[in-house]
């Protein structure tokens, strides 16, 4: 497989990531310099340790509201000026590394597949066994190969097709990605994803409060989601968006007033939540079924503050603000 790495970039982006940033930059070192590091006001050693390594570094003006999809755009942006050569653009997390021989073989399989705009491979976490919240996220990162609707943040993509529909949404605080790929889509592009390793992550979630705060942006993005591209034929996280609203409000709300009116089907209606935990435990095989599913359940309170927290900012005009968990 003849690749020309000449023909690619690399953007990271990255806040306080520490080591972790140093091994990303060190899974990198094949591409150097057409790696670009976007800093997000670091106060550690981050932009340092970037230009030891000879990534061009851009810090963010912090001065407007943070979003990890403005720091790609610009990025990208970035990258494309330093060398308007490249066609394809590989965005990284600063908490991942990069295994070696995916970006030749993402390269590879874009320039055999016209057709497809991002291409992205197995992600998996670094320390999965480090905490429930972190297994979670390995969980979550499994995904079929073949094409997909959507993809994460570490993906390989066109740079024309990127640059075609205007990038990320810079205003959005999550959920950037599969939105970025509703818009790619629309206009005729594919999404796939390979069954081959690309990276390993480290989400570092060891606190309940970490993951309710992920959580709750999840429900924030679903809400803004299905807002954006929630009509017909797309229905972009609408089932997503009524899952929060059926077990996070409305069931609750009307266990309350049972509470009130009639004792016995209250109690009946609250056995719906662990009724809800073991038919999705008992749908899967997986290990820890049975904490994933009381997880899943529990987590619709949390995307349900998700949704208020975003009609709360889009109808009173309010200043965005990231829901950051580490």
């Amino acid at each position: 497989m003849q690749i020309n790495l000449l023909s690619v970039g690399v953007v990271i982006i990255g806040r306080n990531e520490g080591l972790r940033l140093i091994t990303c930059l060190d899974s990198l070192a094949g591409v150097m310099p057409r790696v670009v590091y976007v800093d997000s006001a670091s106060t550690d050693n981050s932009v340092a340790e970037a230009k030891k390594r000879r990534a061009h570094v851009v810090s963010l003006d912090m001065s407007y509201a943070f979003t990890a999809a403005r720091a790609r755009n610009t990025g990208f942006d970035s990258i494309t000026s330093l060398f308007p050569n490249i066609k394809f653009v590989q965005f990284v997390d600063g908490d991942c590394e990069v295994l070696s021989g995916w970006i030749q073989l993402g390269m590879f399989f874009l320039e055999n597949n016209p057709h497809v705009a991002v291409v992205s491979g197995v992600l998996k976490e670094r320390f999965p066994e480090q905490s429930i919240y972190n297994f979670l996220c390995d969980d979550e990162w499994k995904t079929s190969a073949g094409e997909i609707k959507y993809c994460g943040g570490n993906a390989l993509m066109r740079a024309d097709a990127f640059k075609a529909i205007g990038g990320f949404l810079p205003n959005l605080i999550a959920g950037e990605e599969p939105e970025l790929c509703v818009r790619l889509r629309q206009s005729g592009w594919k999404i796939w994803h390979l069954d081959e390793s690309m990276m390993l992550h480290d989400a570092n979630i060891t606190s309940f409060f970490q993951w309710w705060k992920r959580t709750t942006r999840a429900g924030y993005a679903y809400a803004e989601g299905a807002l954006l591209h929630g009509a017909a034929p797309e229905f972009h996280w609408v089932a997503e968006s009524r899952r929060a609203w059926i077990w996070g409000f409305i069931l609750p709300v009307l266990i309350f007033i049972m509470c009130f009116l009639n004792l016995k089907l209250c109690s009946l209606m609250i056995l719906l939540y662990p009724l809800q935990v073991t038919r999705l435990a008992l749908k899967s095989n997986k290990p820890k079924n049975w904490q994933k599913a009381f997880f899943l359940v529990l987590g619709k309170f949390a995307e349900m503050i998700g949704q208020f927290k975003f009609f709360k900012q889009k109808y009173f005009n309010e200043e965005i603000h990231l829901i950051e968990y580490k």
